[in-house]
This record gives C-alpha cells, structure tokens and sequence, in this order.
C-alpha cells in the first residue's frame, strides 16, 4: 500500500480544486493507494468575488506570508506518506496566506520532513516568484520537491490583464467585451490533460527510491517557462515587497488612511504594468540573441525539477 497526502488551497473559483481532481483521478482508481486530503481554509476566508479595494488591500500581507488562522486541518496523527501533492495559487506572486501559514505552522515539519513533495500550481501566468518561495520554505523543512506541475491562463498576456481581475472583482468568467477577451482561467482542455500527471504518479510511486526521490512527471510538459516575463516578475516583485512594507507602516488591513495610500499604489501599480512591463519583454527579446546561455540557464532552474520537455506525453 502506497499513502499519499494531498495539501489543497481552498479553491474560491473552484479552478484550482478542479485542476487537483484531474491530477487525482488515476490515484483514487487505484485500490493499492491510500489517498488522504486537506483542505487549507482560512478561519476567514476571502471574499469571492472580492471589492475591489479589499482585493488590493490583502496583498501587503500576502507578500510578507503573514501566518493567519486556518480552519481545523484534520491531519492524521503519527501518519507518513510516500508522497506529498501541495496545490495552490498564486497571490501577487506569492504563496496564498493558507499555504504560506501551513508551511510555517507546527505540523509541516512532521508532515513533510524528508518526504517527497510535488507542487501544483494553478494561476494567470506569472508563478516563478511564488514557486522560489515555496522552494526555500520546503528546504528549511526538510522535504525533498521532486516534481512541479503548473497550469496557466493560455491566452494573451494583454487579455488575461483584463479577464483575470473581472473574474476576481465580479465572479463572471467572461468572454468579454463581445468575445474580444476570451473567457479567463485555465481551458477544459489543459484540466482535463493533466491526468497525465496522475497516471505518471500512480506508475511511478512503484519505483521511487525514497532514500533518493526522482522527477516523476520528467518529460510530460510539467512547466512552460515564459521567458519574456521573467524579468518582469522580479521588478514586480521588489515593487510589492517595497510598497507592501510602506502600507503596513500607514495602518492596519481597512483603516481610512491605509485606503487613502492604496490609491496612489493602484495607480503606481497600473503604471508601471503598461510601461515597465511591456518594456522589459521587449527588451528581452532585443537582447535574447545574445544572452542564448543566460536564457538558457534561467529555463532549466525555473523549470527545474521536472522540465519543460514533452517528449513523453503521447506514452
């Protein structure tokens, strides 16, 4: 018998809960497999759809990774796993407050010292940074990522700018706009792919060495790194750590003069995405030519452990 844990972020859109089912479908129809499953719920979970300042307003703490208060995990007592599946999204470019909580908590030491770990993330198409995170918290503990599956929004960056934040303020997916902005999320196509990555688990369970986990989902497309916005993620990133540090210093989550400066960030933050944003993919491409082996060397660690490789997916 094989056991394996799967840690979920709660799903507001449902998006990421449907990506996790997908994954786990080849796993529950396997009677060899002991699956267990747990859900990170904030004791106040967020708004859904969010108003629109109150969305703004969650991300200096999102940045930070302040711990809040999760609902009861229900986590098997003196239980170990050949297997842990962590699933999230990404909170401006940042773990959400459920997971960055649980990893900080008292009991992922128990549960994921010196165990292997795959990550899955669902989100808009900018996940490098939360990952990175992820990354250091899941060393400090212990615990050995052997493997990363990311889902993305596959339309234009310029759409998704528009789609993703109505689906997040007014609960509507879209298409927008007449159909000029397709619908936002993750296609049914790409959820309903990633069962390969659960048939891959299943099958490789069997063979993992615990002592010196492997890459399980090696060669089946687990990650697509966008090479244009890499750049882009570490400016943005820096900018949400600075301005998330210069809210928290002006008032508390809500507070009249903490609004009064989350305006002026707004505008800052919309600014710079329709200049510095679209000026560094530029200039990354105008300089990609001649940083091939730069370029090549963020790929490989971004992409790292599983890869951007294909090759396997029709087996």
């Amino acid at each position: 018998m094989k056991r394996v844990l799967v840690i979920a972020c709660q799903s507001q859109t449902g998006q990421l809960a449907r990506v996790v089912e997908s994954v786990l479908g080849p796993l529950r129809d396997d009677p060899a497999i002991a699956l267990d499953a747990v859900l990170l719920a904030p004791v106040r979970p967020a708004p859904f759809p969010w108003p629109f300042l109150q969305f703004f307003d969650a991300f200096p703490e999102a940045v930070y990774e302040q711990p809040v208060p999760l609902a009861p995990l229900g986590m098997p007592e003196d239980q170990r796993y050949d297997l842990v599946i962590l699933a999230y999204q990404v909170w401006f470019l940042s773990p959400p407050p459920a997971l960055s909580s649980f990893l900080k908590g008292a009991e992922a030491p128990r549960i994921l010292g010196d165990c292997p770990v795959i990550t899955i993330i669902a989100c808009r198409n900018m996940w490098l940074m939360a990952q990175e995170a992820v990354k250091k918290h899941l060393a400090s503990l212990g615990a050995r990522l052997i493997d990363n599956v990311v889902l993305v929004d596959q339309a234009h960056s310029a759409a998704t700018f528009i789609s993703t934040p109505l689906w997040m303020l007014t609960g509507r997916r879209g298409p927008f706009l007449g159909g000029l902005v397709p619908a936002a999320g993750i296609s049914e196509r790409a959820i309903a792919g990633a069962r390969r990555f659960g048939q891959a688990i299943r099958a490789g369970l069997w063979t993992q060495d615990r002592s010196a986990p492997k890459p399980l989902l090696a060669g089946l497309g687990a990650v697509t790194i966008n090479e244009r916005l890499i750049a882009s993620e570490v400016i943005a990133k820096r900018s949400f750590r600075l301005w998330g540090r210069l809210l928290m210093a002006v008032g508390t989550p809500g507070s009249g003069l903490r609004r009064v400066a989350l305006c002026f960030y707004i505008a800052f933050l919309l600014a710079m995405i329709l200049t510095v944003v679209p000026v560094s993919a530029v200039l990354k491409s105008l300089v990609g030519p001649f940083a091939r082996d730069r370029i090549a060397r963020q790929r490989a660690y971004f992409g790292a452990p599983s890869g951007e490789d294909c090759s396997l997916i029709e087996e």
